[in-house]
């Protein structure tokens, strides 16, 4: 059966979807790499992508702007990331503090990647979304499937392996 991605649940239920997202980026080059894994019941779909002149934190975002673009009605979501920068920002209430302080630090210094911060907010009013973290590379199935995932993109140039 395949595997569709909107119209699966009921009017008044969200359905619980499980995401796994990282970013990958060479410093010398600024080649990058993301790449997620979604989770809905027994069914998956993985993405991953490429970007020239990067940074490793703007993919990590761009890995969790794609997989929440990705659902196509509101869902109740289990995001993972590997990345505390990703996580903190929504859990520690960075994100609060950039806005009240018109997009900057408590260095008072621009925030950076403020264009993908903004993808996530929009996106992040849409879900209901909860925020989890692992440690990268300690053998986390999912994270070092979207891992390597990334990795791939990243090294790749975007090109079809």
């Amino acid at each position: 059966m395949p595997l569709l991605w909107y119209n699966l649940t009921p009017m008044n239920e969200q359905r619980q979807v499980t995401i796994y997202t990282d970013g990958s980026c060479d410093t010398q080059s600024g080649d990058g790499g993301w790449a997620y894994l979604l989770q809905y019941g027994d069914a998956q779909k993985d993405a991953a992508g490429f970007e020239a002149g990067t940074t490793n934190n703007r993919m990590e975002l761009t890995a969790a702007v794609q997989a929440l673009a990705a659902l196509k009605e509101p869902c109740t979501v289990s995001l993972t990331t590997d990345s505390q920068y990703l996580k903190r920002a929504f859990t520690d209430g960075w994100l609060e503090n950039w806005q009240k302080n018109g997009w900057k630090t408590a260095a008072k210094k621009p925030v950076k990647n403020k264009d993908l911060w903004l993808e996530l907010l929009a996106l992040a009013k849409t879900h209901d979304l909860n925020w989890h973290w692992t440690k990268g590379h300690a053998g986390h199935a999912e994270n070092e499937r979207v891992d390597t995932l990334a990795l791939r993109a990243r090294k790749s140039k975007g090109r079809s392996n």
